[in-house]
This record gives C-alpha cells, sequence and structure tokens, in this order.
C-alpha cells in the first residue's frame, strides 16, 4: 500500500477573463475599479453574470472560490501536515497547477483572488522564486496525469457507484491511483477526465460541494493511514 494520497481537483472553474468578453462593462468595470486590465483579473460569476452569458459552458466556469475552499480543507489537514499528500489542479482552460504542500493559501477571499491573478499571469507565485510555491503551465488533464506518474486515476462523482469513503481511499492507496474531485459548480466531467479513470465512487446519495468531499476523504485517508490517534 503506497503512503501518499494523491489529489486532484480537476476541471477547476479558475482562469482569467477571455478576451471575447474583456471589453464587456461587468468586466471592465471591475477590472478599472482594482486597476488591472480585464483579462489579467479572475473570471467570477458574481461580478461578470452578464458577460457570462457569452461564453460557451458558462455553468461550469467563473467559480474560483470552490479551489479556495478545496484547498483550504486539504491543505490545512493532518493528512497534509504529516507529509502523506499532493496536490494538482487542472482548469478548464487547460491549465496544471502544482501545489507545494507547505503552501498557506490565504483565507481572505480576496488576497486569493490576486495571488490566483499572478499565477495564471506569471506563471508561478511569487513570481521570482527558484523553488515557487505553485506553477501553472499548459497541460492537458491527461498530460497532468502522466508528468506525475499515473495512467489512470479514480473518480468522485455524484454519478459514481456509492462507496464508504475509507474504502475508496484504501483502493487509491493500494492501486497507487490519484482520487479526483470536480473542482466546477455545475455539470459532468468531460470525456477526457471521465474516459481515463479507472472507478467512478459516490460518498453520498446527492450531490455535495467539492470541499466537502475532498474533506471527507482526506479525513477517511487519515483513518487508513493511521495519521490521528
Amino acid at each position: 500500500m503506497g503512503k501518499e494520497v494523491v489529489f486532484v481537483i480537476a476541471e477547476a472553474a479558475l482562469e482569467l477573463v477571455p478576451p471575447e468578453i474583456a471589453g464587456h462593462s461587468a468586466v471592465s468595470r471591475n477590472a478599472r475599479r482594482r486597476g488591472k486590465s480585464p483579462v489579467e483579473t479572475l473570471l467570477d460569476v458574481s461580478l461578470h453574470y452578464p458577460a457570462m452569458k457569452r461564453l460557451r459552458d458558462r455553468e461550469k466556469r467563473g467559480r474560483p472560490d470552490i479551489l479556495h475552499v478545496t484547498l483550504l480543507e486539504l491543505l490545512s489537514s493532518p493528512l497534509n501536515l504529516e507529509g502523506l499528500m499532493k496536490i494538482y489542479v487542472h482548469t478548464y482552460g487547460d491549465y496544471a497547477i502544482t501545489v507545494d504542500p507547505s503552501t498557506k493559501v490565504p483565507r481572505n477571499y480576496m488576497r486569493f483572488v490576486g495571488l490566483m491573478e499572478q499565477l495564471l499571469t506569471v506563471g508561478r507565485v511569487p513570481p521570482n522564486s527558484d523553488k515557487p510555491l505553485m506553477k501553472a503551465y499548459p497541460s492537458t488533464f491527461r498530460n497532468l496525469l502522466k508528468e506525475a506518474g499515473f495512467e489512470s486515476c479514480i473518480l468522485l462523482s455524484e454519478e459514481g457507484d456509492l462507496k464508504p469513503p475509507e474504502e475508496i481511499c484504501g483502493e487509491a492507496l493500494n492501486s497507487d491511483l490519484p482520487l479526483v474531485i470536480g473542482g466546477f459548480p455545475h455539470g459532468k466531467f468531460n470525456e477526457e477526465v471521465s474516459g481515463i479513470c479507472r472507478s467512478t465512487f459516490s460518498i453520498y446519495h446527492r450531490p455535495l460541494e467539492a470541499w466537502v468531499v475532498a474533506s471527507r476523504l482526506a479525513g477517511a485517508c487519515e483513518k487508513v493511514l493511521k495519521v490521528l490517534i
């Protein structure tokens, strides 16, 4: 059994404002208030809803808060504090993000937004560090898995077979596969993600928020690995 749990937050609703809506008043007004170019600000449905009506897959996009809370849950878990976790992020727009386990994600949402804007614009945070805490680069989901050393994965989805979190974690550890959680608010995983995963499970008979699933799985893995007394 492996001794490290790998989480991948897939299709995360994290992206910079796409050029096709950069000139919309809802976008330009917010960017001007912050002293930034529209395409250097995060797409956020709470700010850009009128403009997002033009976008494809708009129901899956513009929710950076999902990634924010999920990262807070995972990075502050005992599993991570004991050095037994790795986290990767794959965004809707095909960017891969590596996250150092020592990363302290800002609890304040607006500080997190600024950090993610810097990450997606520059490609790393801190921007001039030789050992950045987070790196972002263009990549498909499949390539991200391959670079992380995996050919397949275990997907968490409301459409999956019901299974206790401890059993899911045990299977991930025994088969050395990452656990994949959706980082988007609505809709289904795209075919690239669902097609490459070996198994699809659910931990509850109703849809759950990404951070709830992440927290329950991290807690289950702590039990399996006997992290907590």
